[in-house]
């Protein structure tokens, strides 16, 4: 399986940029890490290898970063101001930096990028595709953590407004971003064993829902727990059928 690393400096972030890709031809998918996970942490869970058939076929690349902003929300180090404004210039490092390198990469200006990720990595996945629904196509948010404002200690902000999907989105306007986003679909498999909470997906997807935004939650049952167990069984699924 063919393998690359960049590393850059970015002045968006607070730690240098990192991004990894898997493979050497298709689709592009970029998988974001769970909250504290580093660019590799993807392949050291074996979701990566539980992709590998498609990978190996050159159906997909797989991409992966650092989750920066996520490292900042769960160690409680700095304010919930300057954890929200990583988030929102995370947002802006993925879409000005990260796609334009992921494009490329597959020597294509206007190839889609297909988002994905787990418990935070799928809040990430979802957020992106929200914000940017002109280069992202579709989002896999399994197992989503899609409310993050229980580490805002009741301040909210606009950094993180704009960053919460489930924020922004009931008070977004018709126009060019909601008309592009209700072209694109959201799929939001979660379990519903230890360490789940499906009422997230469910209430996202009914905020989605009420926005005209194509989505579909898929409950996986009492036996699918929160972990990467789980993650390695749904997204080869999904990948098969949309990718």
């Amino acid at each position: 399986m063919a393998v690359e690393r960049w590393s850059w400096n970015t002045e968006r972030l607070p730690e240098p940029a990192r991004v990894v890709r898997w493979g050497h031809f298709g689709t592009p998918v970029l998988l974001f890490p769970t909250a504290g996970g580093d660019y590799e942490e993807v392949e050291r869970f074996h979701l990566v290898g539980a992709v590998g058939e498609l990978i190996d076929a050159g159906r997909i690349k797989v991409y992966s970063v650092d989750s920066i902003a996520g490292k900042h929300w769960i160690r409680g180090e700095h304010s919930p101001e300057y954890c929200s404004r990583v988030q929102n210039l995370f947002d802006a490092y993925i879409y000005q930096e990260v796609v334009p390198l992921i494009r490329r990469d597959c020597q294509s200006a206007g190839i889609e990028v297909i988002a994905a990720g787990a418990s935070i990595g799928a809040f990430n996945a979802v957020a992106s595709i929200c914000r940017h629904p002109d280069v992202f196509r579709l989002a896999i948010a399994m197992s989503g953590t899609f409310d993050l404002s229980k580490y805002l200690d009741g301040r909210m902000n606009l950094d993180f407004y704009y960053s919460s999907p489930v924020h922004y989105l009931p008070a977004l306007a018709d126009g060019a971003q909601l008309a592009r986003l209700r072209e694109r679909l959201i799929l939001l498999p979660t379990g519903q064993g230890r360490w789940e909470d499906a009422g997230e997906s469910w209430r996202l997807a009914t905020l989605l829902g009420r926005k005209g935004v194509p989505n579909r939650v898929d409950p996986w049952g009492t036996e699918w727990d929160h972990d990467w167990q789980t993650w390695r069984a749904m997204l080869p699924q999904y990948l098969k059928e949309h990718a």
